[in-house]
């Protein structure tokens, strides 16, 4: 709904203070334009626009978003598109720059598709933090990073290295083709290999656009075309978690090995079942909620977003802005049978 004012020659002075008195009462939980409390402090409006909706990291991530918002006294919204598109994502980035949100927090599909919608937000005033998965720097104020890309590059070749003998073949089942993050850790891993682990194979990398249904039809499918496969590396949550379930009910269960990125409660069954070993994951939850501090910081003046400034996230304490703009939350941590029933994410 399209709200405006219209001011009328020769109303009187009083009539037009009363009007405006209406005005200030009527204004919506709905309304994203900033507002300010009685103590002058300003209100943020932060909208998170993920990947995708219906995605259980996401999910996950932007339920931290959500709590740290409700902290902080601003407006939370969650918007996005139904498949991991950066054509449908774009179109949400607009809306929101039209109605002069505050901050979106975006995990973007595409690293430079989304930049000239990401320009026309900053333009409009609206501060741009991605996470999780970055646009090129200069189409965003923030970058909210998981770990180092060497770190979590690392940590997945580790695991697999270690549950299939450091030898053999492996296939990688990434989310989109074009997905800078995931892009950026699988050329590491290559390297990792290449320098550090030469018998072991990497047969082939396929994409599953973080589709469940897709990630479950590329893993029968990569078993089918590599009999001697000896594990895959999935670096990403819905992948892992679908490429488990195939596993589960197949006779390659527990001699292909299959590690990677998921969440406690995604993995659980799977790692009590015998399917999977150990995998990682740094949590979401605290990701989404790091984002939205650095989102309100950036708003309300208290950082610009350059390397050394310094802002408080709530219970995650103290953060510093490295280089590129980006600031990084901490390394992955790996979950087994031994520790998974501790997490309940």
């Amino acid at each position: 709904m399209l709200i405006y004012s219209k001011k009328v020659a020769g109303l009187a002075a009083v009539t037009l203070t009363f009007a405006l008195a209406l005005t200030g009462c009527g204004k919506g939980s709905g309304d994203n334009n900033d507002s300010t409390s009685s103590s002058g402090s300003k209100k943020a409006s932060i909208t998170f626009i993920p990947k995708n909706l219906g995605n259980p990291y996401f999910d996950t991530s932007d339920a931290g978003g959500k709590k740290a918002v409700e902290e902080l006294g601003g407006t939370y919204a969650q918007v996005g598109p139904q498949e991991a598109s950066p054509d449908a994502q774009a179109q949400y980035i607009d809306t929101e720059a039209q109605k002069h949100t505050s901050a979106i927090v975006v995990s973007a599909n595409d690293p430079q598709a989304l930049c000239d919608s990401l320009k026309k937000a900053r333009d409009a005033g609206t501060k741009v933090v991605t996470f999780d998965s970055d646009t090129n720097p200069e189409c965003r104020d923030l970058f909210i990073n998981q770990a180092t890309a060497d770190g979590i590059a690392k940590v997945e070749v580790d695991m697999i290295a270690e549950q299939i003998g450091d030898s053999g073949e492996i296939a990688i089942l990434s989310a989109s083709a074009n997905a800078t993050n995931k892009n950026a850790w699988i050329d590491l891993m290559k390297k990792d290999l290449a320098a550090d682990h030469p018998n072991i194979k990497l047969v082939e990398t396929v994409y599953g656009n973080d589709d469940d249904q897709t990630s479950f039809d590329k893993t029968a499918a990569l078993l089918q075309k590599h009999p001697d496969l000896k594990g895959i590396i999935s670096p990403t949550t819905v992948g892992i978690a679908a490429a488990a379930r195939y596993l589960s009910k197949s006779d390659k269960k527990g001699k292909v090995a299959l590690t990677g990125l998921g969440t406690p409660n995604q993995m659980r069954e799977y790692v009590k079942d015998g399917t999977v070993t150990e995998f990682a994951l740094w949590n979401p939850e605290d990701l989404g909620y790091l984002a939205a501090y650095a989102a309100d910081a950036l708003v309300k003046g208290d950082i610009k977003g350059d390397e050394g400034d310094k802002f408080k996230a709530g219970k995650l304490g103290d953060f510093t802005v490295g280089a590129d703009h980006t600031v990084l939350l901490g390394d992955p941590f790996k979950f087994n049978k031994d520790n998974i029933d501790q997490f309940k994410f």
